[in-house]
């Protein structure tokens, strides 16, 4: 990233020191590459595009960043948006500039090193924040044409099969039968509200001490659609072992303070006033078709020298155990 062309656009344009810039990139995730800002006394997030070819659609930071700005008067902990840059000339991609929110990213679903009562309180924290999300006034926040939720399913489920087509480096079986599977259990009835598209326990800023949510991060994949996707994929932590992602199977979480599966919908369901949900599996199987074709794409873009993290490789290799769980959700229905 040219540093000396970032600082000439934003000097006249935010507040701060900008000829003793620092420039910190973050590790980890493997979509858009983020940098941390410190220009004197003031620190800020920059997001950008990744350089180079791109699938149709993907790295929609544009969106992120109207979402984000449309959030910040909704009950969902989101950053304030500081201003977004189309031109690709500064940097070599668009990019937005952010409000930096200190606190604590978590990537162990397990919560390793805190207590049971910490722990219990950090997923209803996250149980809480999803709820908000999926409870956003459309309306009110200027998203009510954010995105089409009619036929939501059928239009994901195509969407990510062409990604996945787009991206593929070798043949998953499992995928294949979920892409032949899916479009044949598509929801009777599917209820519109906002989803994040990435919400899980990594993509939360939680307060430097509490067991609570400061922020919401990563909205590329946001839309407007049927929330139980997003749930379902919130809660693959429970159908995955801990070499993917640190899922939770294969665990003893008696006394751990995290809940099951099962406790941990009925709370979202409280939260948004369900009775329950039916037909849970197919939502399951559909969230892990797209975790796997979202990392097919990120071992793609790997192989090609093109990813946004070192642990790109080791992360894109899970596209097939997450295509198998898939698949077994989807025969246990």
């Amino acid at each position: 990233m040219n540093a000396d062309a970032l600082v000439a656009y934003l000097r006249s344009r935010l507040p701060g020191d900008w000829n003793a810039l620092r420039i910190e990139r973050f590790s980890g995730g493997q979509s858009n590459p983020t940098f941390r800002l410190e220009a004197g006394q003031e620190t800020y997030v920059l997001r950008k595009r990744p350089e180079g070819p791109l699938l149709p659609s993907a790295h929609a930071i544009d969106r992120e960043y109207r979402v984000m700005g449309a959030l910040r008067a909704s009950a969902v902990p989101v950053p304030a948006m500081k201003l977004f840059c189309a031109d690709e000339t500064v940097i070599g991609a668009s990019f937005f500039v952010m409000e930096h929110v200190a606190g604590r990213v978590v990537k162990e679903p397990a919560l390793p090193d805190v207590a049971p009562a910490d722990r219990a309180a950090t997923y209803d924290a996250m149980n809480a924040a999803l709820a908000a999300v999926h409870n956003v006034d459309l309306e009110a926040a200027g998203l009510a044409d954010y995105g089409r939720p009619a036929g939501f399913y059928s239009r994901q489920i195509k969407r990510w099969s062409q990604q996945y087509r787009a991206s593929e480096t070798e043949t998953i079986p499992a995928m294949d039968a979920l892409i032949a599977w899916l479009p044949e259990r598509l929801p009777a009835t599917e209820r519109a509200a906002l989803v994040h598209g990435d919400f899980r326990l990594e993509n939360l800023i939680l307060h430097p001490e509490r067991p609570e949510v400061s922020a919401v991060l990563d909205w590329e994949l946001s839309t407007l659609g049927d929330p139980l996707g997003d749930l379902a994929y919130n809660c693959l932590p429970w159908r995955l072992p801990p070499r993917a992602f640190g899922g939770l199977m294969e665990r003893d979480l008696a006394g751990s303070g995290i809940p099951t599966e099962a406790e941990y919908v009925a709370n979202y369901c409280r939260r948004t006033g369900r009775n329950g949900i039916e037909g849970w599996n197919f939502y399951v199987a559909f969230a892990l078709f797209r975790m796997a074709a979202i990392l097919q794409g990120v071992l793609k873009r790997s192989l090609e020298g093109n990813a946004a993290s070192p642990e790109a490789a080791a992360r894109g290799a899970l596209a097939g155990l997450c295509a198998e769980a898939g698949l077994a959700a989807a025969e246990g229905d």
